[in-house]
């Protein structure tokens, strides 16, 4: 996929809007993890160095349309104040005459954070006359929020039709590794799936089968697995509505030599609490009332022989119940067995993201994508409406 980007942009007097993803969590109005504002300096500085003058754009949370104190922008132009060593004023709407005076008044180099986008209803409608006003004040548009490319919105894909658009350094980035990834992965390539839900994943699952030598299964979605295996899982969270679909899904696996490797023992427990009462029992076998939230040692140890031998790994969800402890060792045993590993190592942002910066892995993977649900639909070969209207040719 070619993209139009900033690289093909003489931004110097230009007013530029700049759509990126930070929806980062806030406590006590300061930000708690600054990972996405930190993916987006270097766009930032790359205009701010050409004299641009930029308005950053971004949702925060879900208000629903609805003006909430909690959800605003200021924390964020906080936090990027401090990164980028200016200052970085945060205006009190996004659209109207305030902004334009705004962002008239910035010197050039000068940056300004506009307010949570999705104060408006609009916005989530892409609707057209909403777009229009976001866009009046501006010269051009750029956007860098890839883990936003998979939603057709007035600020990722509406205000093309009213500004020249180009793709920021992060998109670019994104895209060039993930097109990688999905066209010509080295081989053996897996998906190591997690996460809570099994019908989360159904569509990474079904439509990545024919594309990749297999699939590692833990979290939640591997009880749904289980039970379409015929095993009991106890109070073990099953999705009842896809036992039948995963019994196919299984079918097609073997029937075209892929492998769905499913957790041989669990970590078990009466109640999702720390300190609770635990137990290593066998995949095939959790005992009544009890429920599993890790993978077991020899699931560790089976999954970490696998990514030894493996050319590429992309990782799509926790294995455990990692943000209560003790749940979390299986997550961190074989996020450890991936950064050993000399496959390249690719981690598809959301609450993956969240686990390996905890753990302090980030680093040491080959890739980190701020995408999450972008990430693979990008992955799936699914639509990504903000990066069509980009798209050259």
């Amino acid at each position: 996929m070619k993209l139009r980007t900033v690289r093909d942009l003489v931004p110097r007097g230009l007013k530029i809007l700049l759509r990126v993803d930070l929806n980062v969590p806030l406590s006590a109005g300061r930000v708690t993890d600054d990972n996405r504002i930190r993916s987006i300096i270097p766009t930032v500085q790359w205009l701010v160095e050409r004299e641009a003058r930029v308005a950053v754009l971004s949702h925060l949370g879900r208000p629903d349309g609805a003006v909430l104190d909690a959800l605003r922008m200021g924390p964020v132009a906080t936090r990027l104040a401090e990164l980028l060593g200016k200052d970085v004023p945060a205006l009190m709407d996004c659209v109207g005459p305030d902004v334009a005076h705004g962002v008239d008044g910035l010197a050039p180099g000068g940056v300004v954070v506009l307010e949570n986008v999705r104060f408006y209803a609009e916005e989530e409608q892409n609707e057209s006359g909403f777009a229009r006003k976001l866009s009046s004040p501006f010269d051009a548009f750029v956007n860098d929020a890839f883990a936003t490319a998979h939603r057709a919105h007035a600020s990722t894909v509406g205000v093309t039709r009213f500004l020249p658009s180009y793709a920021g350094l992060l998109m670019e980035r994104e895209v060039e590794v993930l097109s990688g990834i999905r066209d010509n992965p080295r081989r053996p390539c897996y998906i190591l799936v997690g996460g809570k839900k099994a019908k989360d994943k159904l569509g990474v699952l079904t439509d990545l089968l024919p594309r990749v030598d297999g699939f590692l299964v833990g979290g939640g979605v591997a009880f749904t697995f289980l039970a379409a295996q015929g095993h009991k899982v106890g109070a073990s969270v099953v999705d009842a509505n896809l036992v039948g679909t995963l019994r196919d899904l299984l079918r097609k696996a073997k029937e075209g030599g892929r492998e769905i490797l499913l957790p041989e023992d669990v970590v078990v427990a009466l109640e999702l609490k720390a300190g609770a009462e635990t137990r290593i029992v066998p995949a095939d076998a959790i005992p009544e009332g009890w429920m599993g939230l890790d993978i077991g040692p020899a699931t560790v140890k089976r999954f970490a022989a696998v990514v030894k031998g493996a050319g590429t790994v992309v990782w799509a969800g926790p294995l455990g119940a990692f943000e209560h402890p003790p749940f979390g060792e299986g997550t961190a045993a074989v996020a450890q067995a991936l950064v050993s590993s000399t496959a390249f190592t690719v981690v598809g942002g959301g609450e993956t993201g969240e686990a390996v910066e905890k753990l302090g892995f980030a680093k040491r993977f080959g890739y980190v994508s701020t995408g999450g649900g972008a990430t693979l639909d990008f992955l799936r070969g699914k639509s990504m409406p903000a990066l069509e209207v980009l798209r050259i040719g």
